[in-house]
Parts: C-alpha cells; structure tokens; sequence
C-alpha cells in the first residue's frame, strides 16, 4: 500500500482548512482532503457574513461584550478578545485573497445580525460564504505545494501505536478511505490539521450539508484529546420549511435588517419572550419558536420582511429571494415559513489559541474545534470569523515548530474482515439515531429523555462497532460510527450540565447556576464525571 507524506495534512476544506492550507503553503507541502467536492461545506453555505470591528463607531469591546451576552458569559475571555481583536486583519487577509465584499460609497458595506449592538457584518450580498469559498478554492487550486484530494473518507488518526515506535506518542496523519478506489490509505504528516467542521446530521433536521457528520471530534476523542461543551448544539431559529428544500436556512441578516416573526394569524410573537425581539441571540429566538409551535400545535412559524419593499431585498436578498420564488414564495408579498434546525456545534476538541490539541502534532480548528469563543451560544457570523482567526494562528505555530522526522507507518490492516452481506442495519440504525437525537435532545430538554438516549446510543454503539469489526470499511459505516461517538458526547455533557444555559434549557434545570464553567470530558473517565 503506497504512503503518501507531506509536511502538513489539513482534513476539511471549508475556510478553515483552505485558509490554514494558502498559509502554510508559503513554506512547506500541504494535502487537504475533503469527503466530497471542496464545494460542498458549512462555509459554503453561509449566508449573512463575518462579524469583525470595522465601523467608527464599533469597539473591540462592545464586539466582546456581544459575544458574551450570546455565549451566556460562559465564553473563555482571552480567547475572545484575542479572536475579535484579530478580526479586522482577518478582513483584510480576505479581501487580500480578492473576496469581493459589497461597499458602499468606497467602505465596505456593514449589516447587522440577531445578537450584535453595530453594524459590523462584512457581507458579499447574502452568500458570503460561496463567494469566499470560490476565491480562496481558487488560489489554492493555483498553489504548486497544495494537493487537493476529494471523495477522501477520514478513518482515524494515525499515532504511535500505529508506527513501529510506539514511543512516538505524536500524531502522525491520518488513514483515509479513498472512495473512487474503495480503498484504506495512508496520508502520513508530522502535522495534521483538523478542519473537518460540525455534527448537524446526527439530528434529523439541520441546516448543514450531508457531510457534517462529527467526524474530528470523533477521531480526536478516540485518539485521547479532551473534548468540551458538546451539549450546546446551535439551533437556527429560522430554516425554510418547505417539502422541496432541504437544509436551506434565511439568514440570520433578514430579522436583523427588520424581518419580524409571526403566528399563521399574523400575530407577531418575539416581543412577549425577550425585550430585544427579532433581534435577540439565536438560542432565545429557536426557543420562543420551539414554544410557538407546541402551544399553537404548528408546524411552523412565518418571517415577515415584506415592509422594507422589493428594492431593499432584491439588493440586500438575492439568494434567498430567488430560492424563494423556486419554490412559489414571493418573500417581497409573503411572510417565509421557516421552523428551527441544528445549525452549529458550538464544543468540540479542546484546544489553545494556536489550535493545539492534547495530542502533539495535531491541530483543530473552525467548528471542530472548541477555543472558548462561543461559550453556551454562538453569535451570528462569528463562526467565519474563527476559520480565518485559527486557521492563521495554527499556520503561524506549524510553521515555527522543528522539522519532525516521519517513521514508518503500518498499512490499514483487512486481512481479518470481509465485505458486508447487508448494509440495512447501517440506514436504519442512522434514521433511528437522528430521530431520537431530536426528539430526546433537541431544544428543550429532561433529565429522563437524555437518560433514554444515552441506553438507546449504547446500544447501536454496540450494533455498529460489531459490524466495524467484521467487515470492509464504507463511508455510511464510516459516518455513523462517527455520529454515534458524537451523540453520545453530546448526551454525556448535557447529564453533567445541572443548569439551564444557552444553548442547553432542561426542564428539571430550568436555572442558571454559578459559577459559569465550561463541560470537558476526559477520554477514560467514567461517563459521570467530567
């Protein structure tokens, strides 16, 4: 079996891993690997924009302070300052690269989110995150130390004990599956980038695109890195409803250029749960709506933006303007229905403000990772933000760390498994871990629900690491397995978490408790501790 080496592999290629590659490329060789085409990722999908202090009247300090507020104060400050105190730069990085943000009158043109007390979004009209993603995929497809391979299913982490000398306790890459040929192969580096973004697809409803299946926590978790605040999953207040479309979100931009919410009858609804109304942070917004719809028994709500007239949002909404109008809403004349849906995961690896994980030789960063800045709730358009924040710090960090030798690494062992002789157990027991993600952890929760999702995850960890052990490796198998470690993360946080903060609101908790500390887990502990 061939080994391929470089100097770094980066595994994810949206911003994160894109922005991380163009960097270290300056200097040493880069291989990124993606599961699908590097079109298809979180980043590109992203609409609204990237939160960074550009205006007169902004201040690092009032960026902060929003970002607290939205975290629930559980925000690691440090790193926060130190992200938002990066974030002009990182503007400026990206319109070096030539991302084409909108202006006006020459300054680049701000907008304003759900969460935020200023302008300060940096927007190309509302797909910011496809126009980046096209730019930046453009110069590292030009770059000669930069070798793109998609249809690359990540397995595990290559480390020491799985090179000759077990004593190199470092990672060393990664075992991919390679889906053209079908085949397990070694990407050996002395460093590995994790950038492989969130778990949307182990609930049933997400914004997020099929490939955001957990696979970095995952793989870091069983490679012995710590892991944090996997309970506070990220719901989107507002995701189009409708039986054509699928994982398409409104942008959080809509209630912040003065969309309103209502009831069927036209009732406006958001003022009777929080004093900011539309303009409250994400988790309050998903929650009111959540209380909506089981009070009224609906199947959605409606997004109202149809006072600001058809100039403003043909300009300001082209994207969602026209995906409307595919699917026979004309947001212009009509209220949008839309209901809530995971968006982001707001824990992840544990890591420094370098992107250094537990394990030497391996970075995480973007939504793989968890830095502190988004404590118990993300703020809108922030998430950009930390791909280019920690996407250049790591390359700063790799790039001045000492040449690593690389030693020799064992090939993917198959001699003991065979081909699968069905493959049923594998969609079902991924709808019925999707189905009770929602319904047991979903926006509101109980002490007796995450007990019965934590018996049922066991047991499908039992089904599918039997199937894992006896035969051939397949992506499906691949991102279940990963699913089922994440789920079971996610439900171990929220047990420990004995308080209703953000993003996590238990009924039997429904206070807040102090001190604010974040949830980390210790691979080996027991699972009531943490």
């Amino acid at each position: 079996m061939p080994m391929h080496t470089s100097d770094v592999i980066i595994i994810g290629g949206g911003l994160a891993g894109l922005s991380a590659a163009l960097q270290l490329a300056e200097h040493q060789s880069v291989t990124v690997l993606a599961k699908r085409e590097f079109e298809v990722s979180s980043s590109q999908w992203a609409q609204g924009g990237i939160a960074a202090v550009l205006g007169s009247g902004d201040s690092f300090e009032s960026h902060v302070h929003d970002t607290m507020v939205a975290g629930a104060m559980l925000n690691d400050l440090p790193a926060t300052r130190f992200v938002v105190e990066q974030g002009p730069a990182a503007i400026e990085w990206l319109r070096a690269q030539g991302v084409p943000f909108d202006t006006e009158q020459g300054e680049l043109h701000l907008t304003r989110e759900g969460g935020h007390s200023q302008r300060r979004i940096a927007h190309v009209a509302d797909a910011t995150g496809a126009a980046i993603q096209r730019t930046l995929l453009a110069r590292v497809r030009a770059h000669p130390r930069i070798t793109l391979l998609d249809h690359h299913v990540a397995v595990d982490l290559i480390t020491g004990r799985h090179v000759d000398d077990a004593r190199n306790h470092r990672c060393w890459g990664v075992y991919a599956l390679d889906l053209d040929s079908a085949r397990v192969q070694v990407f050996a580096a002395p460093h590995t980038v994790l950038a492989t973004g969130g778990a949307g697809k182990v609930y049933r409803y997400t914004t997020n695109p099929d490939t955001a299946s957990g696979d970095g926590v995952a793989m870091a978790w069983r490679a012995g890195c710590r892991v944090a605040n996997m309970e506070f999953i990220q719901f989107h207040p507002t995701c189009l409803y409708h039986p054509k479309a699928k994982n398409f979100l409104i942008s959080e931009a809509v209630r912040g250029e003065g969309g309103v919410l209502l009831l069927p009858d036209g009732t406006r609804f958001m003022p009777a749960h929080d004093e900011r109304a539309e303009l409250a942070p994400r988790d309050v917004v998903a929650r009111a709506i959540d209380f909506e719809m089981k009070r009224h028994g609906l199947d959605c709500v409606y997004l109202d933006i149809t006072s600001r007239g058809e100039d403003f949002i043909r300009h300001h909404f082209p994207t969602i303007h026209q995906r409307c109008l595919e699917l026979g809403i004309d947001m212009v004349r009509e209220p949008i229905p839309v209901v809530p849906a995971v968006h982001f995961t707001c824990g992840g690896v544990l890591t420094d403000l370098a992107g250094r994980t537990d394990l030497p030789g391996l970075h995480a960063i973007g939504e793989v990772a968890y830095t502190g800045l988004h404590g118990a709730n993300r703020l809108a358009s922030n998430s950009l933000l930390e791909c280019v924040v920690f996407g250049t710090a790591a390359a700063r960090a790799i790039a001045q760390e000492p040449p690593q030798p690389l030693p020799h690494v064992r090939a993917w062992d198959e001699s003991r498994v065979s081909d699968a002789d069905e493959l049923v157990v594998l969609s079902h027991n991924w709808d019925e871990l999707r189905r009770m993600m929602w319904n047991y952890v979903g926006i509101v929760r109980t002490d007796k629900r995450l007990e019965r999702a934590a018996h049922r995850i066991a047991l499908l960890q039992a089904e599918v690491q039997e199937f894992y052990a006896n035969f051939r490796v397949n992506r499906d198998l691949l991102e279940l397995r990963n699913l089922l470690q994440v789920a079971e993360l996610i439900v171990r946080s929220a047990r420990l978490r004995h308080e209703s903060r953000g993003l996590h609101y238990s009924t039997d908790w429904p206070r807040s408790a102090a001190p604010a500390a974040p949830t980390i887990l210790v691979p080996g502990a027991p699972p009531g501790e943490s």
